[in-house]
């Protein structure tokens, strides 16, 4: 689908707030028709002014943003057909569940026996039916939650925007309503833009994420390629877990590079934001591509290492191992008969394959 046929469009989008801080820096982004695109990011990044812009409850300082193929930059929020979901709920405390999903419905003037029908199908969406007669203060955080993204549908928008919408529950509630907003998403087809800063929540739920970082969109990819394949040292530091040895660039060799570490140790890694030698460079690592006692010849990089603590989680054991001098570099490894005789003072090798290693920029390394 080309650039001209995305759903929605933000083409050079700036927003400041003072006429001289951009909290939102030249954002050209296109989402298309039923994507579940999410934009994460830490507070203060762009990524809800970019959702306010959108909804229409903020304008852009310049730039324009186009829904379906026109401009929405001087259109009032109520005329754009956008639902919205908030971490708050925002329901109407005094009407009942049906009452609430009823407002967007009768304020759009339907037939009351169409208004019925819809609230009944948006019922079932969030597996509410039987619950249309409770006032929100009779319902839990979940179910408030539910009511809210019901609303959202019951008018059947061509969009939804979602601004942290699962921050106030629990994590059990909340790891069981994003599956819930994800298979919504798939069987109603609907366009979702979501905005959150938890980056598990991200990953379960998009098709693609745009990761902010100071008003600028880092990387927009997949979740497999944001945490596969991190562009810079922010988004590896960012999406999952991640261990950073920083050095100089001491060779290049076509799509990877030798790194001279800082405890004077050479290693190679993918050469993926480096340009040449000499360059510094951090190597970014996620701890369960690392191997400990890696068998003979199977790893390229091999390097000495000091076991500090072991923590047992189930399914593998966190070890932090002293490597090249960092303290801090962590291993998940596998729970297996092999490695249960490790202990905290064990003088280990640890090693990892060139394409796990990613040499990037030293930017918030």
């Amino acid at each position: 689908m080309s650039s001209s046929e995305a759903f929605v469009q933000f083409k050079n989008v700036q927003k400041s707030y003072d006429g001289e801080t951009l909290v939102v820096k030249n954002l050209n982004l296109d989402i298309q028709e039923g994507e579940f695109l999410t934009m994460l990011g830490p507070s203060g990044s762009g990524k809800t002014t970019c959702l306010l812009m959108l909804a229409g409850f903020e304008t852009s300082t310049h730039g324009e943003i186009i829904l379906n193929g026109k401009p929405i930059n001087n259109v009032p929020p109520h005329k754009r057909n956008i639902g919205m979901v908030f971490q708050n709920y925002a329901l109407f405390p005094h009407m009942t569940v049906k009452e609430n999903l009823a407002f967007p419905l009768k304020v759009r003037k339907l037939p009351n026996s169409e208004i019925e029908s819809k609230i009944k199908r948006a019922l079932g969406m969030v597996q509410l039916e039987g619950f249309q007669n409770r006032r929100p203060m009779q319902l839990s955080g979940g179910q408030q939650q539910r009511v809210a993204v019901a609303r959202a549908l019951v008018f059947e928008p061509s969009l939804v925007l979602m601004d942290e919408p699962l921050g106030a529950l629990d994590k059990q509630l909340r790891e069981q309503m994003q599956y819930e907003i994800k298979h919504i998403h798939e069987n109603l087809g609907v366009t979702i833009v979501y905005v959150t800063h938890d980056q598990s929540e991200a990953l379960t739920m998009s098709n693609r994420i745009a990761v902010f970082n100071d008003g600028i969109i880092q990387q927009l990819a997949s979740p497999e390629q944001l945490y596969e394949a991190p562009e810079n040292a922010f988004v590896a530091q960012f999406i999952g877990e991640n261990n950073t040895l920083r050095g100089k660039v001491s060779d290049m060799n076509g799509t990877t590079c030798k790194v001279t570490l800082e405890n004077g140790q050479s290693v190679d890694a993918l050469a993926v934001n480096v340009d040449s030698v000499g360059a510094e460079t951090s190597i970014s690592l996620r701890p369960e591509r690392v191997f400990i006692n890696p068998k003979k010849n199977s790893c390229k990089n091999l390097v000495e290492a000091q076991v500090l603590e072991l923590i047992y989680l189930g399914d593998h054991i966190r070890s932090r191992v002293n490597v090249c001098g960092h303290d801090d570099f962590i291993i998940k490894v596998p729970n297996s008969a092999d490695h249960t005789q490790l202990k905290p003072g064990d003088s280990v090798q640890v090693g990892w394959h060139v394409e796990d290693a990613r040499a990037l920029d030293m930017h918030a390394a």
